[in-house]
């Protein structure tokens, strides 16, 4: 996979989730599909159980049920390092891991990675 995309009102959602949560680490499960070598975002969920903390953020994937449309996690770094952390590759869930960076204003301060903690490109719709 080389592209992520999304729509603006789903990027917009995502910004004031993270700016609402701060500085507490926010966590989303993303909910889409691969379509050609395209990642798609669709919808996010707030996981079952999800803890928001100072320097973290978790959910217990044994809560989750079956559901094959969640094809990524999204959490932020209040830090404002768009970069993910060993800890985050080491927890890396489905395909794809989208990371906001504080001050969580504009698609600048968001970047999507794969498991490999290669960054792909991100595709903001209209």
């Amino acid at each position: 996979m080389e592209e992520v995309s999304l729509r603006r009102d789903l990027l917009e959602g995502i910004l004031a989730y993270s700016r609402e949560a701060h500085p507490k680490e926010a966590i989303l499960l993303l909910r889409g599909w691969v379509e050609g070598g395209s990642i798609r975002i669709e919808e996010v969920v707030i996981p079952p159980l999800a803890t928001h903390g100072l320097g973290f953020s978790d959910f217990n994937p044994y809560a989750l049920p079956f559901d094959p449309s969640i094809i990524g996690l999204f959490h932020t770094h209040p830090s404002g390092i768009a970069e993910p952390s060993a800890e985050d590759l080491n927890h890396f869930y489905g395909i794809v891991m989208v990371i906001a960076a504080y001050p969580y204003r504009s698609e600048g301060d968001v970047k999507a990675f794969d498991a490999a903690g290669r960054e792909l490109r991100l595709e903001v719709a209209d």
